[in-house]
């Protein structure tokens, strides 16, 4: 299965509710909710030493708002990116988010989560 084939809604119901949580668990620096939906490859790329960094010294990765706008998606390959406009709850202003979707042994997993 290819997740360039779902509907910009579907990958809507699956890209919101998970970012959701990553700001949830980014704001609460829980590590291990935070990767639960990460693909392999990503998660041994985000080990719990180097995030814990990020998320201790931080200021945008702690206090994210929890209110985000999904801008659309881009469709490469095997994977998906879902475009999000994210605030802040003391910085003014709007960060570009990023998630890639795609699969691995037939679930939807992440394989890259960013904030510009």
């Amino acid at each position: 299965m290819n997740i360039i084939e779902k509907t910009d809604e579907e990958l809507y119901s699956i890209a919101g509710p998970w970012w959701e949580n990553l700001i949830k668990y980014s704001n609460n620096k829980n590590y291990l909710m935070f990767i639960e939906h990460f693909s392999r490859t990503l998660r041994a790329g985000a080990n719990e030493m180097e995030l814990g960094k990020q998320f201790a010294k931080s200021e945008l990765a702690q206090n994210l708002a929890p209110e985000f706008d999904i801008l659309g998606t881009i469709r490469r390959g095997e994977h998906v990116t879902v475009l999000i406009r994210q605030k802040h709850k003391k910085q003014e202003g709007e960060w570009l988010g990023r998630i890639v979707l795609g699969y691995e042994d037939d679930a939807v997993k992440i394989f890259s989560v960013s904030l510009f």
